[in-house]
């Protein structure tokens, strides 16, 4: 079978798999729709989390930037991974001490407000929708390529398979999907990695053919004597063509630091990655997932670096210098979707590669590297099908639980905890429904109308939690004195700051988007850990000026740090919070 095939084989065969799941495990209660009942073992959680995490921007876009960006790539890795640390010390075991379905009811019971329950549901909502515009941006990438539509057909074909599973299956569904998912995204990315650093270095360990010397076989492949380190023959090619070192870098260390740490924070403060531990049995459970996801995570995240490698030094040595008329077949394919082009400047027929945007004549998007990888290197077709189909699962997989983060935050805490305090559980498991529905309509829109790549997009909703939910979070936690006024001033003041800063130099002066224009030499994408120091000092400014929290919330703080304190502690707080839930 041809690779076409093959695709249409494999994805389709994953699609009726994750669709016969979610039927199986169907949420009936709202327990089983927002928490999977509580009953999810940590080892089947924290692959459920791995999958939710590696999204489309860590699958299809993160290698693909680190191949076109080099060291710069590296704060998606160090970022994305070094959060899981956080969210274990600081997020994770205590939320699932308090033993509720979402984090907005969190904020409105630790903070004794109704106020700020609802500025926490704007954020979840806000944050949500950005983040999940990204995934469907990548379900539509793999759909335009591989079905031969257009980006925008392809989102609308995800939105319809989105609700096929996730409305129908809640969190219970969801998260047994998400263990097929994991497992079929991390097959689809280490196969091709693993024949790469065979063809190139002939070690079938990506980790360490990444550091490793080029065979005879991969020395032929790429014109040079065998035995030369990979990275110092990239770093050659990146040189000639003008690119710079490709183990160099051109962001600030101020940008870098800063950017790394928006991505950190804003691990540990996403609502869809915090929710995945309210849903097992005990407090030391939540712990344990973290660590297991950061082990399931850690797979694909050591082998991005060595797929971006090999993705890029195939990928050069598959055009620069060839004739467009003997182009291979796969980039008149992505041609065709847009997402790549050729414009001959100079009328030689040639393609030519350049760092000089005036003279390079070739451009493809970082986000169909990893998707055209099979194609580049001439891998079987069956390879190019399996890729397809992990892309779509790492898509899908973060789709659905943003999209459950979105319709519990509606229906729970918006219309059941504000609106309506006495509707039924069945009329919520419909409102919940009916939220996700029109949630995926809007988020479908979002990802045809993108502010950026996937993984720029998926960046900006990083620094929007760290921005907005971490700081309440943290202080929450850990600090009795943190006030109701605080919260709700830090969460809008952080949330509005970053959301400016970025909208400023993405829509209203995109031309000003650069370093000389941004505040400290701090990109966009970086500027979360400004919103999050903002947050922190309006939070505890504003706290030291107001009456400090009732008692009953205090006890509520203690009882969630302090495992060993009397069991009645959070049935104290409980109660005295009744009562006091105004502002």
């Amino acid at each position: 079978m041809g690779a076409q095939a093959w695709t249409w084989t494999i994805v389709g065969a994953s699609v009726v798999l994750y669709v016969a799941v979610a039927i199986w495990a169907r949420a009936r209660t709202t327990s089983a729709y927002y928490v999977a009942e509580k009953q999810v073992s940590p080892v089947l959680n924290g692959m459920a989390t791995a999958a939710d995490w590696i999204s489309a921007a860590s699958f299809i876009s993160m290698a693909g930037l680190i191949a076109s960006s080099g060291r710069d790539g590296s704060v998606y890795l160090m970022g994305w991974t070094g959060g899981y640390v956080l969210l274990a010390v600081l997020v994770a075991p205590y939320l699932r001490k308090y033993g509720k379905y979402t984090v907005p009811q969190f904020v409105g019971e630790r903070y004794y407000s109704k106020g700020a329950r609802a500025v926490a549901v704007g954020c979840a909502v806000f944050v949500s929708f950005t983040y999940v515009a990204g995934q469907l941006r990548g379900v539509g990438l793999v759909f335009s390529r591989f079905m031969g539509v257009s980006v925008e057909r392809g989102v609308l074909v995800g939105v319809v398979i989105v609700l096929l599973y996730a409305v129908l299956g809640g969190m219970k569904g969801v998260t047994y999907t998400q263990v097929a998912q994991y497992v079929v995204l991390v097959t689809a990315y280490l196969v091709p990695a693993i024949f790469l650093s065979i063809l190139l270095t002939g070690d079938p360990v990506p980790q360490l053919g990444f550091g490793g010397r080029l065979s005879a076989e991969g020395a032929a492949v790429l014109g040079v004597e065998p035995g030369r380190h990979l990275l110092e023959v990239l770093d050659g090619i990146g040189r000639e063509l003008g690119f710079g070192r490709y183990t160099g870098g051109a962001r600030g260390h101020v940008d870098l630091l800063a950017s790394t740490l928006a991505l950190m924070v804003g691990t540990a403060g996403l609502p869809h990655i915090i929710i995945r531990f309210f849903t097992v049995p005990k407090i030391r459970d939540a712990r344990a997932s973290a660590a297991w996801a950061l082990l399931f995570i850690a797979v694909l995240y050591t082998t991005a670096p060595a797929l971006a490698a090999f993705a890029r030094t195939t990928f050069l040595q598959s055009l620069e210098g060839k004739p467009y008329a003997s182009a291979p077949a796969w980039l008149k394919s992505w041609e065709r979707t847009g997402l790549a082009s050729f414009v001959d400047r100079n009328g030689d027929g040639i393609m030519q590669l350049s760092a000089d945007p005036a003279r390079n004549e070739v451009t493809v998007d970082p986000d169909i590297l990893v998707l055209a990888t099979p194609e580049i290197a001439r891998l079987p077709a069956w390879v190019t099908g399996l890729v397809a189909a992990g892309a779509l699962a790492a898509a899908l997989s973060t789709a659905t639980g943003l999209l459950l983060v979105i319709s519990a935050s509606i229906s729970h805490d918006l219309v059941k905890g504000l609106w309506i305090p006495r509707l039924s559980e069945r009329a919520e498991l419909s409102w919940a429904r009916g939220a996700a529905a029109v949630s995926v309509a809007i988020a479908g829109w979002l990802a045809i109308h993108p502010p950026g790549y996937v993984a720029d997009v998926v960046a900006l909703a990083f620094g929007l939690a760290a921005s907005s939910f971490f700081p309440v979070l943290v202080a929450g936690i850990f600090w009795r004195r943190a006030t109701k006024e605080g919260a709700i001033w830090g969460m809008i003041t952080g949330t509005a700051f970053t959301t400016l800063y970025v909208h400023w130099f993405k829509f209203v002066r995109p031309d000003l988007d650069a370093p000389a224009h941004w505040l400290l030499g701090i990109s966009p994408e970086g500027i979360g850990t400004v919103g999050m120091l903002v947050n922190f000092a309006v939070l505890v400014t504003v706290s030291l000026r107001t009456p400090a929290p009732p008692q009953g919330v205090q006890d509520l703080v203690t009882a969630l740090r302090y495992p060993r304190e009397a069991d009645r502690a959070p049935a104290r707080a409980s109660a005295g919070l009744s009562g006091r839930r105004r502002g």
